[in-house]
C-alpha cells in the first residue's frame, strides 16, 4: 500500500467499515471516534485474562478465571423479578462440582448439552464453604473464540457493545494492513522498543501482557516523543524573533511601593524574572504558575505597569466576562494613582467603535477582555505585553496578528492549576516558568471538614447563621440534572430544594448548559448581592472571585479529584471572614477517606495536585483540557517519567543532527507534528 493511500485511509470515515452505517457512526462520534484513524488509536481500558485456567477445586476467590468442565443437569430458572431472572448451572470437573450463576440469559440454553466439555470464564466466590461462580462467558470447549486470550475492553457508550468495538478495530486493523512506522530504527533499537505496528495490534489484540506491557511503552515514548519534540521546535523559533525592550524596568520597585502591602518573596521573584525577560530582546514566554489565592493578578498589573511607564500597551485576554471585569475593577484600583488609562472590551460593551480608535491611537495602556481583544477591527499603537490564563495560549499566528513591524509582544501565561514543577516544565516546555507559592500575608485559612449527607440540616443551619450576617455561600453538585446512570446530586434538584429551605428568591443557579452570556449574567447578579446562596456545577471552578461568600458545600465530593475540590475551595477565603469548605460524601471507601483525609489537612495546592496524580493518573487529574496540548492517550508524564527522560535526550540528538528534519529519516516525524501538533494556532515550525 503506497503513502498516500495509507493517509487516505486513515482518514476515511468509518462508515467504509462492514456493519458501521449512520447510526452506528454516530454513536462512534459521541467516544470521540469519527474516522479510521481514531478508531485504530483508541485503545483498550483495561484487559480480560481469559488465559488463566484452573480447575474448580483450585480455583481462587474473586477472580476472574476460566474453568474446563461438564454440565451435570439442566439451567435452573429462578423469578426474581418481572423482567429479571437468575440462571444457575451445575457444572462439575475431576477435581469436584460448582454452581455458575448468571441473571437474564445472554445463553442460548438448547445448545447445551449434559456432558459435553465447555469452558465457563466468570468469578469464583465462597461462602460458607461453598463454592460458586459469577458466570460471564460460555462456549464449546475448542471454539476459543471468546475464551483462551487476552481480551480487550473499551469505554462504551450507551447502544454500542464491546462486540461492535472489537469488531469494527480489527475490520480497521485488516484495511490498514501494516501501521506505518514514525520513530527511526536506531532510536527504536537504542530504546529497546518494538515496531509501531506490532505496538498498536497488541494494545488491541495482545499475544501476551508481556507484549502489551512493551506495546503500551513504545506507545508511551511516541507520545511523549511528538509532544517533547513539538515543544522544542517552538522554542527555537521563539529565540529567532525578536521583541520590545525596556529600558526603565527599576520603575517595578515604585509600583511596589504604591500597593498598601508588601509582595511576598514568591511575588517579587516572578516580578523580577519578568522584567529580566522584557530587557532580553527576545520574546518572553512565561507561565506564571501560582496555587489559590496566592497573588497572580498583582503580578501581572505589575509587568503592565511596567510596560506602560516604557510606552508600551499590555493587553489581557480573560476567558469569560464575568473574569474580565473582575481583572478590570483589580486594576483600576491597583492604577488608580498612576495615570495609566484601562479599557474593558467584551461582547457586550457598547462603545466598541471608540476603544478602538483609543487603543489604535495608544490612548489606551492597558486593554482587559475576552477574545474580542483579538478580533480584526482591534489595532494596537504600540503593544508590548499579552497575558493571557491557560486556556489561552498565543501562537506564532496570534502573536504577528498583534506585532508591530519585526517585533514580537511578550507573552505571559496565568495558570491557578498546582503542577509539581517537573510536570510544569514538560507540559509547558515551551515555556519559561515563575511559580508563586506563599500566599500573601493576612489570607486566612479555610477550615474544611468531610461529613455525611446526614449532617444536611446542621449545614443548612450553619449556611443560615453566616447569611443572616451578610455572607453568601455556594453549593456545587457533579451534575447539572438527575441521571439514571449515575447516583449523584444534581444542580437542578437541588435548586429547589434550597430554594424552599433559604427562599426562591435568594438563591440562583448556575451550570454548563447555561450560554455565556446568562452565566456572565447570573454571577454578576451573585456578586452584587442579589442571592444569597449560588447552587453550581464546577463552572465555577476557576476565576470567580466573590470575598462576601465565606461558604462552600461540596456534595459528593468523592467525584471530584484532590486538585479539583482545591480549586473550588479557592471559591471561597477571599475576604475578611472566617472561610468553611464543607465535603459531603457516603462513600466509605478505604480511597475515598484517604482522599478525604488529605484535602482537611492540607492546604498546599502543589501537594495536593502530586497526590491527585498519584492516585487518579494524567488522564483524569487534567481532563479534557489537556491545558492546549495535544491529548496524552496512553502516556502518563507523572509514572513515566523515565521514558520522559530517554525521550528528551533523543530529541535533542534528532533536531542537533537535523533541525528543520529534512530527511528522509524523519519524514514521518515531521509530518506527525506538521499535521497532528497543531498547538499554539496553527504553528508553522518548519518555516
Amino acid at each position: 500500500m503506497d503513502f498516500n493511500t495509507y493517509v487516505s485511509i486513515l482518514n476515511s470515515d468509518l462508515r467504509i467499515l462492514k456493519g458501521v452505517g449512520e447510526k452506528k457512526s454516530a454513536l462512534f462520534a459521541k467516544l470521540g471516534i469519527n474516522s479510521i484513524s481514531d478508531l485504530i488509536y483508541f485503545f483498550p481500558r483495561t484487559y480480560e485474562d481469559r488465559t488463566a485456567f484452573y480447575n474448580i477445586y483450585t480455583a481462587p476467590d474473586d477472580v476472574w478465571c476460566c474453568i474446563k468442565a461438564r454440565p451435570v443437569r439442566n439451567v435452573i430458572e429462578r423469578k426474581i423479578k418481572k423482567n429479571i431472572s437468575l440462571y444457575i448451572l451445575k457444572i462439575a470437573d475431576e477435581s469436584g462440582c460448582i454452581n455458575a450463576k448468571w441473571f437474564s440469559s445472554p445463553f442460548n440454553r438448547t445448545k447445551l448439552t449434559i456432558g459435553n466439555e465447555y469452558i465457563f470464564y466468570g468469578k469464583v466466590t465462597s461462602e460458607n464453604g461453598s463454592k460458586e461462580m459469577e458466570l460471564k462467558i460460555m462456549e464449546p470447549y475448542g471454539e476459543n473464540n471468546l475464551t483462551g486470550r487476552i481480551v480487550p475492553v473499551y469505554a462504551l457508550t450507551n447502544g454500542l457493545t464491546q462486540n461492535d468495538i472489537r469488531k469494527s478495530v480489527n475490520n480497521a486493523l485488516l484495511l490498514i494492513e501494516n501501521i506505518i512506522e514514525t520513530i527511526p530504527e536506531n532510536i527504536l533499537k537504542s530504546n529497546s522498543l518494538i515496531d509501531k505496528d506490532t505496538a498498536v495490534k497488541n494494545m488491541h489484540n495482545p499475544k501476551s501482557f508481556e507484549l502489551q506491557a512493551a506495546a503500551r511503552e513504545r506507545l508511551a515514548y511516541e507520545e511523549i516523543f511528538m509532544l517533547l519534540l513539538a515543544l522544542m521546535k517552538i522554542r527555537d523559533i521563539n529565540k529567532t524573533q525578536t521583541s520590545v525592550v525596556l529600558n526603565n524596568v527599576k520603575c517595578a520597585a515604585d509600583f511596589a511601593k504604591s500597593l498598601p502591602y508588601e509582595l511576598t518573596d514568591d511575588q517579587k521573584n516572578a516580578v523580577n524574572d519578568i522584567c529580566s525577560d522584557f530587557i532580553s530582546g527576545l520574546p518572553m514566554n512565561r507561565l506564571l504558575q501560582g496555587d489559590v489565592g496566592s497573588g497572580k493578578t498583582v503580578v501581572a498589573a505589575a509587568s503592565a505597569y511596567v510596560m506602560a511607564k516604557n510606552g508600551y500597551q499590555t493587553a489581557i485576554m480573560a476567558p469569560t466576562e464575568i473574569l474580565a471585569n473582575q481583572h478590570y475593577d483589580a486594576f483600576k484600583h491597583f492604577f488608580k494613582n498612576h495615570g495609566i488609562n484601562i479599557a474593558l472590551l467584551t461582547g457586550s460593551v457598547k462603545n466598541k467603535k471608540e476603544i478602538a480608535e483609543q487603543i489604535r491611537s495608544g490612548e489606551i495602556d492597558v486593554v482587559i477582555g475576552t477574545h474580542a481583544v483579538l478580533e480584526e477591527y482591534i489595532s494596537f499603537y504600540k503593544l508590548g505585553l499579552c497575558i493571557t490564563d491557560e486556556q489561552h495560549r498565543f501562537g506564532v499566528k496570534q502573536r504577528s496578528a498583534l506585532s508591530h513591524g519585526e517585533k514580537y509582544p511578550h507573552v505571559l501565561v496565568m495558570s491557578a492549576t498546582p503542577i509539581p514543577r517537573t510536570l510544569s516544565l514538560i507540559l509547558y516546555g515551551d515555556l519559561d516558568v515563575s511559580v508563586i507559592k506563599t500566599p500573601p500575608k493576612g489570607r486566612k485559612p479555610i477550615d474544611t471538614f468531610c461529613v455525611n449527607s446526614e449532617m444536611h440540616k446542621r449545614i443548612y443551619e450553619f449556611m443560615k447563621k453566616h447569611i443572616s450576617n451578610g455572607r453568601q455561600c455556594f453549593v456545587v453538585c457533579p451534575l447539572v440534572e438527575d441521571s439514571d446512570k449515575i447516583t449523584a446530586k444534581s444542580s437542578l434538584d437541588m435548586f429547589e430544594k434550597l430554594s424552599a429551605i433559604f427562599g426562591k428568591e435568594r438563591v440562583a443557579l448556575i451550570h454548563g448548559k447555561m450560554s455565556s452570556d446568562e452565566k456572565d449574567r447570573i454571577m454578576q447578579s451573585f456578586r452584587d448581592g442579589n442571592a444569597d446562596v449560588l447552587v453550581a456545577t464546577t463552572v465555577i471552578e476557576v476565576g470567580i472571585d466573590i470575598p462576601n461568600a465565606n461558604i462552600i458545600v461540596i456534595e459528593n465530593a468523592e467525584r471530584f479529584g484532590l486538585s479539583q475540590l482545591h480549586q473550588l475551595r479557592g471559591r471561597v477565603g477571599r475576604g475578611t471572614e472566617k472561610s468553611y469548605c464543607i465535603l459531603i460524601t457516603d462513600n466509605n471507601t478505604e480511597e475515598c477517606l484517604e482522599r478525604m483525609k488529605i484535602m482537611c489537612s492540607t492546604r498546599d495546592g502543589f501537594e495536593l495536585s502530586k497526590k491527585d496524580l498519584e492516585l487518579r493518573g494524567c488522564g483524569e487529574f487534567f481532563g479534557t483540557r489537556q491545558h492546549g496540548l495535544p491529548e496524552l492517550k496512553i502516556a502518563n508524564l507523572f509514572t513515566d517519567l523515565d521514558i520522559v527522560n530517554k525521550v528528551r535526550s533523543d530529541c535533542e540528538k534528532i533536531l542537533k543532527d537535523d533541525p528543520k528534519l529534512a530527511s528522509e529519516k524523519y519524514i514521518h516525524i515531521r509530518m506527525r507534528l506538521e499535521n497532528l501538533f497543531d498547538i499554539h494556532g496553527g504553528i508553522e515550525i518548519f518555516n
